[in-house]
């Protein structure tokens, strides 16, 4: 098959409505380059490599937070629980107070701006894509938050699914009759 010139693409409604039946976890991005910290909400987070641990996230030219993010040599990638839909919705937020006083944050020992409730990997900043509009933002893992430090619960992933926030949890996992995703590749976890 091949594309030809005179093929369109699909409408912007279309392609919302293509996208509202995929789910996808939700993470905070936190960044400061030096002129103070920024965090952005973000659905877009996706493992690319395990060996070196590299993620890619999208930021939109539209948001505030993008030009402190595409200079910053490093981020702050918090990947969501159900229980901190709060936080996904105040970095949503436009105008927002992300690092006021009614917001638990801190910074690393090494000066990234952090959420430390949440699960969070620091990463460096490898490459930074302009596609469309937004920015492909390529890193390495550097850092995983001290699982000790973590307490004992069991994960319920926060996902955003056509247009509204949901949570993992055992119910609605598949029964154990289906083949595990890792399985299907001859992976052993």
């Amino acid at each position: 098959m091949t594309i030809t010139d005179t093929e369109t693409h699909i409408t912007a409604d279309e392609f919302r409505h293509a996208f509202r039946s995929h789910p996808a976890g939700v993470a905070v991005i936190t960044a400061d380059a030096g002129e103070g910290p920024v965090a952005m909400t973000v659905s877009s987070v996706a493992s690319v490599s395990i060996d070196p641990p590299t993620l890619v996230f999208s930021a939109s030219s539209l948001s505030s937070s993008t030009p402190t993010i595409r200079k910053a040599e490093t981020v702050v990638v918090h990947m969501l629980a159900a229980d901190e839909v709060g936080l996904a919705k105040l970095c949503a937020r436009r105008g927002a107070d992300r690092f006021g006083p009614d917001a638990e944050w801190d910074r690393l020992p090494t000066g990234e701006p952090h959420y430390p409730a949440a699960n969070w990997l620091r990463c460096k900043v490898t490459q930074c894509i302009d596609a469309n509009g937004s920015s492909l933002i390529v890193v390495e893992a550097i850092q995983a938050k001290d699982s000790a430090s973590d307490d004992t619960r069991e994960p319920t992933p926060l996902v955003y699914h056509n247009r509204e926030w949901h949570v993992l949890s055992d119910r609605s996992a598949l029964p154990a009759t289906a083949v595990p995703f890792y399985a299907v590749y001859g992976r052993d976890e």
